[in-house]
């Protein structure tokens, strides 16, 4: 295969602005107002986000999960603890995220430590998901090489027939993680990609300060 070549695929933004007297003193009050309009528009994904994490050696990876909640002014989100990002989290504590809807030409990029929710947290949720995610939860080493698809539809198979009519519990290597943010950065689309960018960075007392960065 050639080179391929994309340095002359552009586009213009224009369709909204953030300015300083848009800005909460809170940013989750704003994160919140971005997501809610998010679904209410109906772009593709509204909750999913971009998730960064690192090895102890500075080796970083990123996937993308699904936001459950916004909760106290943390971010949570569930997964397998014996994934991937999971082991990574273990090593190192601190996490970066992006929501993107293009759609609506915006981004919100998030920086700061994740923790595990509580057991009883985690159960409540679980509980709540559909019958075949609960099932495929027990039984996806998450990251493992497998050696096919036919392997792992004989898992979920079996799995389901163990469970029929029987609640199915919370595997202990599954559960919720909440992320504390400590920087978070909006960014609006603009004309001339003079795009709009403020950053909340958390301070010693909790509060806010707030900062517009050039584009």
């Amino acid at each position: 295969m050639g080179d391929l070549h994309l340095e002359n695929i552009r586009r213009e933004y224009s369709s909204r602005q953030l300015g300083r007297k848009d800005l909460p003193t809170s940013p989750i009050d704003l994160l919140n107002q971005w997501l809610q309009e998010a679904i209410e528009l109906k772009v593709n994904e509204p909750t999913a986000m971009i998730i960064g994490t690192a090895t102890m050696e500075a080796r970083p990876s990123i996937r993308t999960v699904l936001v459950k909640e916004v909760l106290d002014g943390k971010l949570i989100f569930y997964s397998n603890y014996k994934s991937r990002k999971g082991r990574q989290i273990e090593q190192n504590p601190q996490v970066a995220a992006t929501f993107l809807w293009h759609e609506l030409e915006r981004q919100i990029h998030v920086e700061g430590r994740v923790e595990r929710l509580s057991e009883a947290e985690s159960d409540a949720y679980f509980d709540m998901r559909p019958y075949k995610s609960r099932i495929g939860a027990r039984i996806s080493p998450q990251s493992q090489p497998i050696p096919s698809r036919e392997y792992i539809m004989a898992l979920f198979a079996a799995e389901s027939l163990r469970y029929v009519g029987r609640h199915i519990p919370r595997p202990d290597h599954w559960g919720g993680w909440a992320i504390t943010p400590e920087r978070i950065e909006f960014w609006q689309g603009r004309d001339s990609r003079l795009h709009d960018r403020f950053v909340y960075t958390r301070q010693a007392d909790d509060s806010w300060s707030i900062e517009r960065v050039a584009p």
